[in-house]
Order: C-alpha cells, then structure tokens, then sequence
C-alpha cells in the first residue's frame, strides 16, 4: 500500500435525523441565519446550518473532548 499524505477518507454518508425544537429555538436558529446571511452576504438555510452549529459546539466542548479522548 502506497504511502500517503492524506488519510483514507472517512465514511461521509450522509445520517437523516428528524427532531423537535421549542419555538424560541427555532428563533434563535432563524435570528442566526438571518446574522449569517448579512455577515456573509450568502443566505442559507437552517436545516444547512445545524449541522455545522452542533460540530462547532462539540468541537469547542472542552470537558467533552477530554473525556472523548480519554475513551479512544
């Protein structure tokens, strides 16, 4: 097997999640994409931007990615 810089990618299939939110949630998530869309000049849909809302709260979690590392 060759030697490779990059990494084989992961599994990127897609997973379909439906859940329930407050309205005051769905607000806050409507009040954000509206801040995005006039920060960025690009309007995108919130169903576009929670994924990329949850990675960043986990990815900023630090008591999460202690223990997370910890498990692996």
């Amino acid at each position: 097997m060759p030697d490779l810089k990059l990494a084989k990618l992961p599994d990127r299939k897609p997973v379909k999640l439906a859940i329930l939110i407050t309205p005051d949630l769905h607000q806050r998530l409507q009040d954000y994409a509206a801040l995005y869309a006039d920060t960025y000049g690009q309007k995108e849909e919130i169903t576009d931007l929670i994924p990329a809302v949850l990675a960043s709260f986990l990815d900023s979690d630090r008591g999460f990615l202690r223990r997370r590392g910890a498990s692996r």
